[in-house]
C-alpha cells in the first residue's frame, strides 16, 4: 500500500455485534457512574466545592458518560458531547468524577482508533485537549484566591506549595491525554496494517490460483502438443500407408506386405507414445515429476525420411556442416518442428518429393523442409501443427518461417540458436575445417 493510499484508507464502520457491544458497555459505564455518585454523595467528598441539586447531579453523570453507546458508531460527536458534558459538570461542581474521567478518555481514544477523517480525527483530539488544559488553567486561576491560610502549614518539600500543586495536576492530566491520544492513534494504525496484511493475503490466494491456473493451461498445452507431435504423426502414416496399401493390393502383393508391416510398426510406436502419456495423466497428486521426454532426438530425422520414403514420397535428407552436440531441448524441438512437417507434407501437401535439410552454422541449427505440393495457403497453415512448432521453437528463443515456395510447394524453416558452449565448439570445428557460415 502506498503513502497515499494509506492517506485514503478509511477504517470501516462498526459491525452491528460492535455497536451491541457499545450499548452494554455505555449503559454498563452509565450505571457504575450513578453508583458511584451515589458512593460519592454519602461519603460528602465534594472536592470541587458545594454541589448542585441531586436530579443535576444525576443529569450531569448521565450526559458524560451514556453517550459511550454511540462511540463507535459516531466517534467524533461522542467526544463533543462527552468533553463539553465533562467541562460543564466540573463547572457546576458535580461530585461524580471517576468514572467521568474514564469516559473521557475513552471517547478521546475511539475518535483516534475510529476516525474515519485523519485530519478531522486529529484537529479533534488537539482542540479537545487544549480545551481541557484551558480549563484546567482556568481552574487553577479561579481557586487560587480561595485556599485557606493553613491549607499547606504542613508542606516541607523545596517547592512552593501552590506550584507543587499546579506542575502535579498539569503532569497527570499530560500524561492522561497523551496516552488517550497515543492509544488511539496505535489503534488506528494497527487495523490499517491488518487491513493492509488481509489485502497482500488475498493478492496472494489470486496469485496463487492464477499460477495454479496456468500451470494446468500449460500442461494442457503440453499433453496436447505431445499427442499431436508423436500420435498423430504415427497415425497420419498409417493412414498414407494404408492408402497405398489397398492401391497396390492385387497388383504388388510384396510392397502391400511391406505397407502393412510400416502400419503394424506405427501403431505400436503410437500406442506406447499413448500409454506414457495416460500414466503421466492418472499419476498421484503428489507425484509432480515431469513425464520422460519422447524419444525423438536430430539423430533420429532420418527415421522420419525413410518412413516418408515407405509413404511413396522421394525424400532426401542433407546435413550440412560440422555436426556438434546439441541440448537435449533443442535436439528435441528440431527432431519435432522436422516431424511435424513431414507429417503435414504427408497430409496435405500431395506432394511427391520431400527435401530435409540440417545445416550445422556458427551460433544456431538450421532446419529447412521443403516439399513441391500445393502452392496455396494449405488446410493446415493455421492449424495446431504449425502452432505447436512455433510455441517449440520460440521456447528455444528461434525463429520459424512457413509459408510457400517461390518455385511451387511448401516450405518450413526453423532456427535453433546454440548455447555459447556449443557454439564454440562449431565454431572451433568450421574453422578447422575450413568452413565458414
Amino acid at each position: 500500500m502506498t503513502v497515499a493510499q494509506r492517506d485514503e484508507w478509511r477504517r470501516p464502520a462498526p459491525t452491528p455485534e460492535q455497536r451491541r457491544i457499545d450499548l452494554w458497555i455505555g449503559l454498563a459505564v452509565t450505571l457504575l457512574a450513578l453508583v458511584s455518585l451515589t458512593l460519592a454523595r454519602s461519603t460528602g467528598a465534594f472536592l470541587l466545592g458545594p454541589p448542585p441539586s441531586g436530579p443535576e447531579q444525576v443529569l450531569w453523570t448521565v450526559a458524560v458518560t451514556l453517550p459511550l453507546i454511540w462511540r463507535r458508531r459516531w466517534p467524533a460527536a461522542t467526544l463533543l458531547v462527552v468533553s463539553v458534558a465533562f467541562i460543564a459538570a466540573q463547572a457546576r461542581s458535580a461530585p461524580e468524577t471517576q468514572l467521568s474521567s474514564w469516559a473521557l478518555f475513552s471517547a478521546l481514544y475511539t475518535v483516534g482508533a475510529w476516525g474515519r477523517d485523519r485530519r478531522l480525527a486529529r484537529q479533534l483530539r488537539i482542540g479537545v485537549i487544549a480545551a481541557m488544559f484551558a480549563w484546567l488553567g482556568l481552574y487553577y486561576a479561579v481557586s487560587i484566591g480561595h485556599i485557606p491560610p493553613g491549607a499547606f502549614s504542613d508542606a516541607v518539600g523545596p517547592v512552593p506549595p501552590v506550584l507543587a500543586a499546579m506542575v502535579s495536576g498539569v503532569l497527570i492530566n499530560g500524561l492522561y491525554f497523551g496516552f488517550a491520544y497515543f492509544f488511539g492513534e496505535t489503534s488506528w494504525v494497527a487495523a490499517r496494517r491488518e487491513h493492509e496484511l488481509r489485502a497482500q493475503a488475498e493478492e496472494l490466494r489470486r496469485s496463487q490460483a492464477e499460477a495454479r491456473e496456468r500451470a494446468v493451461l500449460g500442461e494442457r498445452v503440453r499433453i496436447a502438443r505431445e499427442l499431436h507431435d508423436v500420435v498423430a504423426h504415427h497415425v497420419s502414416v498409417m493412414g498414407v500407408q494404408a492408402s497405398a496399401c489397398r492401391r497396390v493390393w492385387d497388383r504388388d502383393p510384396g510392397k502391400a506386405r511391406t505397407a502393412l508391416s510400416a502400419i503394424e510398426q506405427s501403431a505400436r510406436t503410437a500406442v506406447d507414445e499413448l500409454r506414457r502419456m495416460l500414466g503421466v495423466l492418472r499419476a498421484p497428486d503428489g507425484d509432480t515429476a515431469p513425464p520422460p521426454p519422447s524419444t525423438g532426438t536430430v539423430d533420429r530425422i532420418d527415421e522420419l525420411v525413410e518412413r516418408a520414403r515407405a509413404a511413396g514420397l522421394t525424400a532426401t535428407v542433407g546435413v550440412y556442416g560440422e555436426p556438434v552436440p546439441l541440448p537435449a531441448s533443442v535436439s528435441q524441438t528440431a527432431y519435432r518442428v522436422v516431424q511435424e512437417a513431414v507429417t503435414n507434407t504427408l497430409k496435405h501437401a500431395g506432394a511427391g518429393l520431400l527435401d530435409v535439410r540440417i545445416r550445422y552454422l556458427a551460433r544456431e541449427v538450421e532446419l529447412d523442409v521443403s516439399d513441391d505440393g500445393r502452392t496455396g495457403t494449405p488446410p493446415h497453415a493455421d492449424g495446431l501443427g504449425l502452432i505447436g512448432m512455433r510455441e517449440r521453437v520460440a521456447a528455444q528463443d528461434g525463429v520459424l518461417e512457413a509459408g510457400p515456395r517461390p518455385g511451387g510447394g511448401w516450405r518450413v524453416r526453423a532456427r535453433l540458436p546454440l548455447p555459447a558452449e556449443t557454439s564454440r565448439l562449431g565454431e572451433t570445428a568450421a574453422a578447422g575445417a575450413g568452413w565458414s557460415a
